[in-house]
């Protein structure tokens, strides 16, 4: 019904920047928050950082400052800027939005099929 699918990890050294981007598709009445999340081996996984559809972003206390998210809601595709990204920031990341289908009025949780961030020291 809905499809997340996440662009833009790679591999980069410490102090460098990458850009992921998540766009959604399908059967979409409209998105409400929409965020990142990451899965580092043998770690939880643990929220990078989210947006809802209006109102104020959240990010976690180890990204403020370096991270920004965004969202473009005519392309329903939500973006994640890593700036001085440090090795500890590897981890495959996972993009989630929360969306009202055009077939119901619940709201249904999806998830993205990851994308691996890699940072070298």
């Amino acid at each position: 019904q809905v499809q997340l699918v996440e662009s833009g990890g790679g591999l980069v050294q410490a102090g460098g920047s990458l850009r992921l981007s998540c766009a959604a598709s399908g059967s979409i009445f409209s998105i409400n928050a929409m965020g990142w999340y990451r899965q580092a081996p043998g770690k939880r996984r643990e929220l990078v950082a989210s947006i809802p559809s209006g109102g104020s972003t959240d990010y976690a206390d180890s990204v403020k400052g370096r991270f920004t998210i965004s969202r473009d809601n005519a392309k329903n595709t939500v973006y994640l800027q890593m700036n001085s990204l440090k090795p500890e920031d590897t981890a495959v990341y996972y993009c989630h939005a929360r969306v009202v289908l055009t077939t119901s009025k619940y709201q249904y949780l999806y998830w993205g099929q990851g994308t691996q961030v890699t940072v070298s020291s």
